[in-house]
């Protein structure tokens, strides 16, 4: 099954020439079944790449998916075209009565900020206690993740001397989970952040369980089923080149920056990237996807029920 996109928005031409299965939303209106409804809420700055990323995960399963653009309220973005946002995005006051079986919270570029200083704050707050009536499973990502993890259970992000940035592998610490069905023992995920989150902290609160951990880049993905909650803490989203645009952007600007773990081939720059995380991506959303399907409400009014 497709991916329901509005067929002007940029990521329906962008997944249609690399195969993944959409469908326009005049189209799905005449199909007879009831699609997932999933939310992103995109704090990333470059909202077009991050729309692309995350709708070429969900678009991949066998389930038709309505992906509906969430913004903040009050903060306006400055690096992505106010008709773009107009268009496709609707502020989280229109969507707050509304029910959805899947909800993703982006990351964002403020790690250094305390979450208390962050500008949106009480808003993104608001948005993670409504999550608990009416949303049935939602996936916090880099910053998104350490800011839920933050409010519903107190652990702390931590700032580090220099920026992780590469690729890490992580070992599978739940192969019964459904969440890592098809995992291998071991995968790659791309790591870029400023902070961590400790897994002494996560193991002291209360009902979390650590499904994928680094020995380099510490908890990687967190499930928390009292919140019907997974919190991810690197980027399994990224496209091959996303850590060489974040590298070329810095050494352009003459930002300090160590070239990218086990990402060029031998560590050289000059190199194109390798791509090791694509299929283990795929595995974990198509997952998230299955197990929601298995357990949301065909009646919708029932979720957070």
């Amino acid at each position: 099954m497709p991916i329901k996109l509005p067929s002007d928005l940029p990521a329906f031409d962008v997944l249609q020439r690399e195969g993944v299965m959409v469908v326009s939303e005049d189209r799905a209106a005449r199909q007879d079944i009831r699609p997932l409804r999933i939310g992103l809420l995109n704090l990333m700055p470059k909202k077009i790449q991050t729309e692309n990323q995350f709708a070429r995960l969900i678009g991949a399963t066998p389930l038709q998916i309505e992906l509906s653009l969430i913004r903040m309220s009050e903060h306006k973005t400055r690096n992505t075209a106010a008709e773009h946002m107009a268009s496709f995005y609707r502020p989280f006051s229109e969507v707050k009565h509304e029910k959805f079986d899947g909800l993703i919270i982006t990351g964002a570029p403020i790690e250094h900020m305390d979450f208390e200083d962050v500008t949106y704050w009480d808003e993104l707050s608001e948005i993670m206690e409504w999550t608990q009536t009416n949303v049935h499973s939602t996936f916090g990502v880099c910053w998104g993740g350490m800011a839920m993890i933050n409010h519903f259970h107190g652990v702390k992000k931590h700032v580090l001397d220099s920026k992780l940035f590469g690729c890490f592998r992580h070992r599978n610490l739940a192969p019964a989970s459904p969440l890592l069905r098809g995992f291998s023992d071991d995968c790659v995920i791309p790591v870029s952040r400023w902070t961590e989150m400790r897994q002494e902290e996560i193991d002291a609160a209360d009902g979390l369980t650590t499904l994928l951990a680094s020995d380099h880049s510490g908890p990687g993905l967190v499930q928390d089923p009292k919140h019907r909650a997974l919190y991810i803490f690197n980027h399994f989203e990224y496209d091959s080149g996303t850590l060489k645009q974040e590298y070329d952007r810095d050494i352009a600007e003459g930002t300090p920056i160590n070239v990218p773990a086990n990402y060029y081939p031998n560590d050289d720059p000059s190199e194109p990237p390798q791509n090791r995380w694509r299929s283990h991506a795929h595995l974990l959303y198509g997952n998230w996807i299955n197990e929601m399907y298995q357990s949301t409400f065909y009646d919708m009014e029932k979720i957070g029920a």
